[in-house]
């Protein structure tokens, strides 16, 4: 592992859902169709162009990285947070096995509507990124929450669950990276623009 992205002011995000199917068709228009299991999430980041005062430390980090060899974990703007009204510290009530879609969780801060909603992502403690597909409604502080793609690994009672501020285990996808300039601020100095590309790291 090898930090943390120090920032993550992007002017755009193209998130990506990568799920394999294996698919075939007979000439009739048959079709089989069979789940393979190794659901990740990438997206291409873009940043605002920067002096170089503002883009020197990131593309210092990029260069750690060694293109693909290293880990690294990307948190999402704020604007991904969780979109329901949950405050509580969450988790995981009872032991969970891998494959599992439904996760009971205590821990709530109140009980209704609206605890978590369908989209929000979260993480459990082991480096896999989930998304919650159904609104979660809690009683007596707990809720049985629904998510995609089913466990990596097994869970523990009592373990973490992080629902805001969701850090991505990933790695950049090209051996190549690109740091762009030109000659565009009013006082002349040169501004930066980068953009790239990671995918999770399981």
């Amino acid at each position: 592992m090898s930090g943390a992205l120090p920032n993550v002011r992007f002017s755009a995000l193209n998130f990506k859902n990568n799920q394999k199917t294996l698919f075939s068709e007979t000439d009739s228009g048959k079709t089989f169709r069979r789940q393979v299991q190794g659901q990740r999430f990438s997206f291409t980041v873009s940043y605002p162009p920067m002096k170089r005062s503002e883009f020197a430390p990131i593309m210092a980090f990029i260069m750690k990285q060694r293109s693909r060899k290293e880990n690294f974990t990307i948190t999402l703007p704020s604007y991904m947070n969780a979109q329901g009204n949950e405050t509580g510290t969450l988790l995981v009530n009872g032991v969970h096995s891998a494959s599992d879609t439904t996760i009971a969780i205590d821990g709530f801060a109140s009980d209704g509507a609206g605890r978590l909603k369908a989209g929000d992502l979260i993480k459990f403690a082991h480096d896999k990124v989930y998304m919650v597909v159904e609104d979660v409604t809690s009683s007596s502080n707990s809720a049985t929450v629904t998510i995609e793609p089913p466990l990596r690994e097994a869970l523990d009672n009592n373990s973490s669950v992080t629902y805001d501020s969701v850090p991505f285990t990933v790695h950049l996808t090209s051996d190549v990276q690109e740091f762009n300039s030109s000659n565009s601020h009013k006082d002349g100095e040169l501004l930066y623009n980068y953009q790239f590309d990671v995918i999770e790291s399981l």
